[in-house]
């Protein structure tokens, strides 16, 4: 990647789509402080600096700091996430969704249609019981944090939040359609390294007050930096199948008779499953924060970061996504069917489904290896994290989507440009020809 920086600037479409990219994701950070009308800033800013290490702090960062500034994007793209989630479970159980997923383009164009609606209805549900939420709360000195409490306020709030949610599953698909990456994972990765330079200040200023000792900041610095290598070895390790291609003769050359390998990654799903699993365990958590009813009180709590029970939840979400979204990403049968008609074979085993569950079985290993890896990443740094008191946007789960996206959208830029290189190529060849 590092060899094809400088051609960047020489694909007028990459800048275009890489401009178009920025650009949507400078509007999303405006947004994040454009705030909701009928809250008290200074009193909402209190009350989050006195919930410093409580599950609102890790949702807070997800969104990029907009449910701390209370903004129109508060709810973030996380109901979008968790409608998703629903509708790709619900793919398995109801038969219509099923056959829709298996018609193509045209039936995965309904499913996503689906997925806007739920998403709207999501955003409705928590924008509500938000609002109604913060009408009994109030700042550290007993201010309240509504200055108008009542029906007006939870309407407004309700219809600003979910069209906030709107218009960013609206901007994510902008920018998946017209530029680089996945815009609904750029989305919360921007949100992330955007708090990391408040993270980093405070940290010093911690420093500087003897909160924090100088030598643990280096064990954490040491800790982020084996975290990363840590990623970046595991994203990119794959195991290789060998694929045998039998020697055919056609008119008086012979053709094929080589031995190829089919790659499966150690972890297929990337940082899906995280981001699954994090939407499941924030916003409910946080909507029980905001309500005053005791034993939802008592739910976000117990379901703090660091805690056993949000630990255990947590790690066996991201091994159930990783299962999940791997099943819905790879088709060993499709794959096994296509090597058949190709002529290949797995050394030792019969075509067809001999062959599909061969494949099935190695990824099924792999899952499991990638599950541990991804729940190890995001679980252990957070953990001592937690336990040291620094800041939390130093956790293995900001870091896991930060790299994860990163590579992701580095490897697209690079397929930009491997793609404009062919196209050279071919011109070359023609301009040659005539």
């Amino acid at each position: 990647m590092a060899n094809s920086l400088p051609n960047i600037g020489k694909v007028p479409e990459l800048n275009k789509r890489l401009l178009i990219t920025l650009g949507l994701l400078l509007v999303y950070r405006v947004g994040v402080y454009i705030p909701t009308p009928g809250v008290d800033a200074v009193a909402l800013a209190s009350f989050f600096k006195a919930a410093r290490g409580t599950i609102l702090d890790f949702a807070t960062m997800f969104t990029g700091g907009a449910l701390e500034n209370f903004s129109v994007f508060s709810l973030n793209i996380m109901p979008y996430i968790s409608a998703s989630i629903i509708l790709q479970l619900l793919t398995v159980v109801i038969p219509q969704l099923e056959r829709l997923s298996k018609e193509g383009e045209q039936g995965r164009k309904k499913i996503t249609e689906y997925t806007r609606y739920f998403t709207v209805v999501l955003s409705i549900v928590q924008g509500f019981m938000i609002s109604i939420g913060l009408e009994s709360m109030t700042g550290p000195s007993g201010e309240p944090i509504v200055i108008h409490p009542g029906w007006g306020f939870r309407i407004l709030t309700t219809i600003t939040l979910t069209s906030g949610t709107a218009f960013l599953m609206w901007l994510g698909e902008q920018i998946t359609e017209r530029g680089v990456g996945n815009g609904i994972s750029l989305i919360i990765f921007a949100g992330i390294v955007a708090r990391m330079p408040s993270a980093v200040g405070n940290t010093i200023s911690l420093v500087r007050t003897g909160e924090i000792n100088f030598l643990l900041v280096l064990l954490v610095i040491a800790l982020m930096v084996a975290v990363i290598f840590f990623i970046v070895f595991m994203e990119t390790a794959h195991r290789r199948i060998p694929i045998q291609y039998p020697k055919r003769v056609v008119g008086r050359r012979v053709m094929g008779g080589i031995t190829q390998h089919l790659p499966l990654k150690i972890n297929v799903s990337g940082v899906i499953p995280p981001i699954f699993a994090s939407s499941i365990v924030i916003f409910p958590a946080t909507v029980a924060s905001f309500a005053n009813v005791p034993f939802m009180k008592t739910i976000a709590e117990s379901l703090s970061p660091g805690g056993l029970l949000y630990n255990l939840l947590y790690v066996g979400l991201i091994i159930f996504f990783a299962y999940f979204y791997t099943a819905i990403q790879f088709n060993p049968k499709e794959v096994a069917e296509n090597l058949k008609k190709g002529g290949g074979f797995v050394p030792g085993i019969r075509p067809g489904q001999n062959t599909a569950d061969y494949i099935d079985t190695i990824l099924t290993r792999l899952t499991f290896w990638g599950g541990l890896y991804l729940a190890a990443v995001c679980v252990l740094p957070s953990m001592l994290v937690w336990k040291f008191n620094v800041p939390f946007y130093f956790g293995g789960t900001a870091l896991l989507i930060v790299v994860g996206v990163a590579m992701d959208t580095a490897q697209q830029v690079e397929s930009h440009l491997l793609a404009r290189s062919y196209d050279g190529l071919l011109k070359k060849g023609k301009f040659k020809g005539r």
